[in-house]
């Protein structure tokens, strides 16, 4: 890898940690507002909305400039977000500007690698880039769910910060710094001399080319396999989020800022997971990890079983292990298929929105469980099994396909 690789990987890394750790104190925030438990996955939702709404533009917008300079402005909108929370706007509101900002960041983050990198170098990229994000979600929880706790509060209200009256701006003070930190290596990021045609600036024209480049991935036959699991891994991932708060409150007796350990040894078998992948799996292989998301799913459904701390944790480390394992190699197969077809920017926008929109379906189905007053155990193992169904079926799928076309000489295939 070269050293603009490790540039990309910097920037990613302090990003990312700033939106986990942010997450965490916009829960709280919304905890000492005694908001509705309905509202916290909401929080969520509010964030990946602007994936959904920008989908058709913002992959234009990434490959009408240099990545490193879209990056930058991306972050620049988050901490706009984060002023407006620091300011008293209602954390839905304000987060979905950081959502904004995420938005435009995402497909200048992923895009970069395929203009950076030869194809055979995209799954351990991706397992670079996931296994660092993972790591930046393991310390960005456990940063958040300590900004937001009494101690880490009552810690930076100590030091007497000019301004910083409230627990709650001490924690956004730091989110900001980090998110200024992201900015400086954004603007470290070489300049990979990608050229792209005129980017269209009608919005109609807008529109309906990026529902021709949705059309033309979903027919691909490796490119709609991929893109469904990493659409269905994505809105799990997010939902089983909330899942796990929720189930260490109740299950385990745990509050916000422990509970949010779980997520961070949730991510640190993704991150393993993410890692042996790189290492063992090489891209015309990438199709062959598709049980693993049933096994997974399966898994998931043993949550209901565990009331015991000891347990939770290696169970949620193997459920990460299996969710990095099969995501990395689906990741990476969807980024070479969309620059085979189409652009860089283009390919990952339509990836973006098909997953967000998962996400957003996935979160808004387990608000309305929540407010119904679903029973726990009920919601965790209608999720697993729902999980590993759609996984099994993604599977049927790709036998099909493969009786009718030779995977493996897709692969293969160079942009034309």
């Amino acid at each position: 890898m070269n050293r603009g690789f490790y540039t990309i990987m910097a920037a990613q890394f302090f990003s990312s940690l700033a939106d986990n750790a942010l997450l965490f104190v916009a829960i709280g925030l919304l905890t000492s507002m005694n908001a509705p438990a309905s509202l916290t996955p909401l929080l969520k939702l509010s964030f990946v909305l602007f994936y959904v709404l920008l989908a058709a533009f913002v992959g234009a917008f990434a490959d009408s400039l240099p990545k490193g300079r879209v990056m930058f402005i991306a972050n620049l909108i988050k901490i706009s977000g984060c002023a407006l929370m620091f300011f008293g706007v209602h954390p839905l509101m304000a987060y979905a500007v950081v959502g904004f900002g995420a938005a435009v960041y995402s497909p200048a983050k992923y895009g970069i690698l395929t203009e950076l990198l030869p194809p055979e170098k995209l799954v351990p990229a991706n397992g670079w880039i996931e296994g660092l994000t993972v790591m930046s979600i393991i310390l960005g929880t456990v940063l958040g769910g300590t900004l937001a706790g009494e101690r880490g509060s009552a810690f930076l209200l100590s030091l007497g910060v000019p301004g910083i009256d409230t627990g709650a701006h001490a924690a956004m003070g730091v989110v900001v710094v980090i998110y200024v930190l992201a900015s400086v290596f954004n603007l470290r990021i070489p300049d990979t001399g990608a050229r792209y045609e005129h980017q269209e600036r009608n919005p109609a024209k807008l529109i309906s080319d990026f529902a021709n480049c949705s059309a033309t991935l979903w027919r691909d036959k490796l490119g709609q396999i991929s893109l469904a699991v990493t659409t269905l891994f994505w809105g799990a991932g997010a939902t089983l989020q909330f899942i796990v708060l929720e189930w260490a409150e109740r299950s385990l007796h745990m509050p916000l800022d422990k509970a949010s350990n779980l997520i961070g040894v949730f991510a640190i078998g993704v991150a393993l997971g993410a890692a042996m992948a790189a290492r063992i799996i090489p891209l015309r292989k990438s199709l062959t990890v598709i049980p693993l998301g049933i096994v997974m799913g399966l898994v998931v459904c043993i949550m209901i079983f565990v009331t015991s701390v000891t347990l939770a944790f290696p169970l949620l480390a193997l459920i990460g292990f299996l969710a990095g394992f099969f995501v990395v190699p689906m990741n990476a197969l969807l980024q070479h298929r969309g620059h085979v077809l189409m652009s860089a920017g283009h390919s990952i926008a339509v990836q973006n929105f098909n997953e967000n929109l998962s996400i957003l379906t996935m979160l808004a189905l387990y608000a309305i469980m929540i407010t119904l007053n679903l029973d726990l155990d009920i919601i965790i193992v209608v999720f697993g099994m729902s999980l590993a169904a759609l996984m099994f079926f993604i599977g049927r799928r790709h036998a099909a396909n493969q009786r009718e076309h030779d995977s493996l000489a897709l692969i293969g295939e160079e942009k034309h």
